[in-house]
């Protein structure tokens, strides 16, 4: 498949809004996070996700007609996903409005006070829609039965591994520069989560390496179990076929690829949480931003070999 950048910063930058405001209101009912931290959290978290959801507008042949997704929620994922999106501003917005008593005013404190009845149904509310829009992402690809590739069982985890990992890592930053950085407890967790994001990746390359297509070119042109050969290309000149759905990445390009995107959303990520607490003097703010931005531009580079590795079955005719 053709990587489109408008796609890829939409799939990266909104996982990781959504991530974010999980990550945020998952903190609010635990507590030990500042409340003003959580309040630039989630600010930063609706940023992230605007900017993906912008990002895909360039993707579409005529942007102005984006508002036709919201009526296809009974059968396409992707209508279901502009959807749940949408939705997840309402308990964001009031998730936003009930920090801010906690972090203006004379009785302004370090760390988040207990919330109401309505707060934390606010804050659960937040949970669910921001995981339900990051599941409806995922299973867009997920569903699309000519690109093997996409039908792995891996895909969806992958998705929300990647929101949690990203927006709890810039979760942890913004905690940290506010004076409160992560727990012992927390640091493992984020451990654990980039090393079990790793294996599930590695174990996903090696799958679509080892698998073959369901079809073959005799299949595609109608003469089943039949080993057909191309005399002649069947275009003159590119199409809309040959440019989305066709893309030919070299092996050892994408090898290259795999080896940095592990690198830099797992191996860089452990390593600055292993070191919080172990190195004296560390600056917790500046080791959680590397291992933040190294988590994203990590979800950059293996989204976009999500995209340049899937083969379309109607590339057999082609």
């Amino acid at each position: 498949m053709n990587p489109a950048l408008s796609v890829i910063f939409f799939t990266t930058l909104s996982g990781a809004g959504y991530g974010l405001l999980f990550c945020s209101a998952l903190a609010a009912l635990a507590g030990g996070v500042p409340a003003r931290a959580l309040l630039v959290a989630t600010l930063l978290a609706l940023v992230l996700a605007s900017a993906g959801l912008l990002a895909s507008f360039w993707h579409l042949g005529k942007p102005l007609r984006a508002w036709r997704a919201f009526s296809q929620w009974r059968s396409s994922w992707l209508s279901r996903e502009a959807v749940a999106a949408l939705l997840t501003y309402v308990p964001a917005l009031l998730f936003a409005a009930a920090l801010l008593p906690a972090t203006l005013g004379a009785h302004a404190s370090g760390t988040t006070p207990a919330l109401s009845a309505a707060g934390v149904a606010v804050a659960c509310a937040l949970m669910a829609c921001a995981l339900a829009t990051v599941v409806c992402t995922a299973m867009i690809y997920v569903s699309l039965k000519p690109i093997p590739a996409w039908r792995h069982p891996l895909v969806l985890p992958g998705y929300l591994g990647f929101a949690l990992l990203c927006g709890g890592l810039l979760l942890a930053m913004l905690a940290a520069l506010a004076g409160t950085p992560p727990t012992p407890a927390a640091a493992k967790a984020g451990i654990v989560l980039a090393a079990l994001l790793g294996a599930l990746k590695l174990h996903y390359w090696r799958a679509i390496d080892a698998a073959a297509l369901p079809a073959t070119r005799g299949d595609a042109l109608g003469l089943p179990q039949r080993n057909v050969s191309v005399l002649e290309r069947p275009h003159t000149e590119a199409n809309y076929l040959t440019r989305e759905m066709a893309f030919v990445l070299a092996r050892r390009h994408a090898q290259r690829l795999r080896g940095l995107a592990l690198a830099l959303f797992a191996v860089v990520p452990i390593a600055c949480l292993f070191a919080l607490g172990r190195v004296p003097g560390i600056d917790a703010g500046a080791w959680l931003g590397l291992a933040a931005l190294a988590a994203l531009a990590g979800a950059f580079v293996e989204r976009w070999l999500f995209f340049a590795q899937a083969r379309h079955l109607v590339t057999l005719y082609y």
